[in-house]
C-alpha cells in the first residue's frame, strides 16, 4: 500500500515553504522502506480515494476567501479525517482557516471550518523571528514565526510552551493547538524538516492506520544529525539553554 500524503492547496499555501512538509513525510517514509507519495490537492476533485496524512501550509491574506471557498468543499472530509485520526498538520493561515474564524484588521471576519478550537485576532504589530517551544512529546521544537494575529480560545492542548518568540500571544505562553491528531502551529521552516521527532510521530500514526510499522531508516538518522545541529544553533542564537527547551 502506498501512503497518500496530501499537500492541500499548495499553490496558495506555500508562502513559507510549508507545503514542503508533505515532501518531508514522503522522504522519511521511503527511507523507512514504505511506499509513499505526495498528492497535491487544489480542489475536491483531486482528492485520492485514501488519505493517510494532510499538510496545509500558510498563505497570504489576499487569498483567504479563495482558500476558504476551496476548503469548504472538503469540510465533511476534514471532519471525517479528524474523527478517524488521520494526522493533519496546519500552519499559519492554514491553521487559522481550520479554526472558528479569523478577525482581520480591516474589520472583515472570515469564518473558519471549525475543525480546531479558537480564533485568530489582530495584534498591534506583526511578529517575525525565531520561535522555540518546549513540547512534552517532542522536546524542543524550533522554527520561524511570521504573523500579524494572535490566537485565542485554544481550548485544546497547546503544541508546547514558548521559550523564545511570541507563539499564540496574549501572554498565554503557549504555541499551537492540538485536538486528537490535528495540529495547528505558527512554526515555519518547514517545521517537519527542522523537527524530525514531530515528523516521525505523524508518520507513525499514518503507518499504523494503514497496517504498517514505521521505523526511521538509516538515511533519516543521518539527516537527523543535521537537524539537531541546526536546532542547537537556533537555541544558542535565541539565548535559550537546551535544558530550558525541555518541558
Amino acid at each position: 500500500m502506498t501512503l497518500a500524503i496530501v499537500s492541500m492547496l499548495p499553490t496558495l499555501h506555500n508562502t513559507n515553504g510549508d507545503a514542503e512538509n508533505a515532501a518531508v513525510l514522503v522522504a522519511r517514509a521511503r527511507w523507512a522502506g514504505l511506499d509513499a507519495e505526495v498528492v497535491e490537492v487544489e480542489s475536491v476533485t483531486d482528492l485520492p480515494a485514501r488519505v493517510d496524512a494532510v499538510v496545509l501550509g500558510s498563505g497570504s491574506d489576499a487569498s483567504l476567501e479563495v482558500s476558504r471557498s476551496a476548503l469548504l468543499t472538503m469540510h465533511d472530509e476534514f471532519r471525517r479525517w479528524g474523527t478517524e485520526g488521520v494526522p493533519i498538520l496546519a500552519v499559519g493561515t492554514g491553521w487559522e482557516l481550520l479554526s472558528w474564524g479569523i478577525e482581520r484588521r480591516d474589520g472583515v471576519a472570515v469564518e473558519g471550518l471549525g475543525i480546531l478550537p479558537g480564533r485568530a485576532v489582530p495584534r498591534q504589530s506583526r511578529v517575525a523571528g525565531d520561535l522555540i517551544i518546549a513540547s512534552p512529546r517532542y522536546g524542543a521544537l524550533v522554527g520561524f514565526e511570521n504573523h500579524s494575529r494572535d490566537y485565542v480560545g485554544a481550548e485544546g492542548s497547546p503544541l508546547g510552551r514558548v521559550r523564545a518568540g511570541h507563539g499564540n500571544g496574549r501572554d498565554s505562553g503557549q504555541e499551537g493547538v492540538v485536538m486528537g491528531e490535528v495540529f495547528g502551529t505558527h512554526l515555519h521552516g518547514p517545521v517537519l524538516a527542522k523537527n524530525p521527532a514531530f515528523a516521525d510521530h505523524l508518520l507513525e500514526i499514518a503507518a499504523r492506520r494503514s497496517g504498517a510499522d514505521y521505523i526511521p531508516g538509516a538515511q533519516a538518522l543521518v539527516v537527523d544529525e543535521y537537524a539537531a545541529t541546526a536546532r542547537r544553533a537556533q537555541l544558542a542564537a535565541a539565548g535559550v539553554a537546551a535544558s530550558a527547551a525541555r518541558p
